[in-house]
C-alpha cells in the first residue's frame, strides 16, 4: 500500500512538472515570433524598418523614429492591437530581411521591401502600400540623362538591393559597381566625388535629397528604370497575419492616414507619389 501512495504522488508531481515546461515552451514561441501576448494585451510586438532612410525609416539621434515606413508600420501595429509604445523597431538592412523573418526576430518588416518572384519563395508580402520607382541620385552638375551613361562610371549601391542588380543585367553592364552595407557610405562617396551616381527607389533618394546637408547639392535624374511595389513582409505560411495587414492598410488608405502620411514625410522634397496601390495588385515591369 505505501509503495502506491508513493507512486501515485510521483506520477501527480511529474505531471504538474511536464505541465509547467510545456506552458513554458508556449511562451518562448511567442517570444521568437515577434510579438508576445497577441493583440497588445500589455506585450510588444518586434517590427522591422530601415533606420539610415530619411523620410521612409530613420532613426533620429534622440533615439525616436520616423518616416512613411515608420508610420506605416505604426498604423498597422496598431490595428493588429498593439499602442505605439507597445512596439519595438528593430533594424533590418536590406541582406537579413529574409532571415530575420524566418528567425522570428521580428512580426512583420516595413523597410523598402519590393515585392518580387524570389523573395516571395522565402517571405509572404502584405501590400503593396506604395509604388515606387528606380532611379539615380546624382550630383547637381551631372551630365548623366539616361541609365546608359552609367557604362563606364562609378555607382554605389547596398549589399541585396534588386537596383544594383537590375542595372547589372539590362541597363548598363558596364557600369563600374560598387556595393556597400549602407547608403550613408554611398552619400559620402557621392559627395567627394568617388562615386558618380547612388540607385535605388525615388523615394529613397528623395529622402536624401532633401537633407539639410545636401539640399543643392544632389539631384534626382528622373528615370523610371523600374517598378517596384513596396510590401510589408511577414514569415513563410503566416496567412492570418497577411490577411490581417492588408485590411490595415485598406483601412489606412480610405481614412485618409496613407495619403497624410506620404505628404508629411515625402512631400518636403517634392516627392510626386503614385496612386495607393490596390492591395494584391503588382505593377509589372516592361519586359
Amino acid at each position: 500500500m505505501k509503495l502506491r501512495k508513493v507512486t501515485a504522488v510521483s506520477a501527480a508531481v511529474l505531471a504538474l512538472a511536464l505541465s509547467a515546461t510545456a506552458c513554458g515552451g508556449d511562451s518562448d514561441d511567442d517570444a521568437g515570433s515577434g510579438s508576445t501576448t497577441g493583440s497588445g494585451g500589455g506585450g510588444k510586438i518586434k517590427v522591422g524598418i530601415k533606420y539610415d532612410q530619411p523620410g521612409l525609416g530613420l532613426k533620429k539621434p534622440d533615439g525616436s523614429f520616423a518616416g512613411f515606413d515608420v508610420d506605416v508600420a505604426t498604423y498597422v501595429a496598431k490595428q493588429l492591437g498593439y499602442e505605439p509604445d507597445q512596439i519595438e523597431f528593430v533594424e533590418t538592412k536590406s541582406a537579413d530581411r529574409e532571415n530575420a523573418l524566418a528567425r522570428g526576430d521580428v512580426k512583420f518588416i516595413a523597410a523598402t521591401y519590393s515585392i518580387n518572384d524570389e523573395r516571395k519563395q522565402k517571405v509572404d508580402f502584405a501590400g503593396p502600400y506604395l509604388l515606387a520607382h528606380q532611379d539615380l541620385l546624382i550630383k547637381s552638375d551631372s551630365d548623366i540623362s539616361k541609365g546608359t551613361d552609367l557604362n563606364g562610371k562609378n555607382l554605389c549601391s547596398v549589399v541585396g538591393s534588386t537596383s544594383a542588380q537590375n542595372v547589372q543585367k539590362s541597363i548598363a553592364p558596364k557600369a563600374n559597381l560598387k556595393e556597400v552595407s549602407g547608403y550613408s557610405e554611398c552619400l559620402s562617396g557621392l559627395q567627394s566625388g568617388s562615386v558618380d551616381a547612388l540607385t535605388t527607389d525615388d523615394s529613397i533618394l528623395a529622402g536624401f535629397a532633401a537633407q539639410d546637408q545636401y539640399k543643392g547639392k544632389f539631384k534626382l535624374a528622373g528615370l523610371k528604370l523600374s517598378n517596384e511595389n513596396y510590401g510589408i513582409g511577414v514569415k513563410k505560411g503566416d496567412t492570418e497575419t497577411v490577411d490581417k495587414i492588408n485590411k490595415a492598410l485598406e483601412k489606412m488608405v480610405s481614412d485618409g492616414s496613407w495619403q497624410k502620411a506620404v505628404d508629411t514625410n515625402l512631400g518636403p522634397a517634392n516627392y510626386k507619389n503614385e496612386p495607393a496601390p490596390k492591395i494584391g495588385v503588382i505593377v509589372p515591369n516592361a519586359s
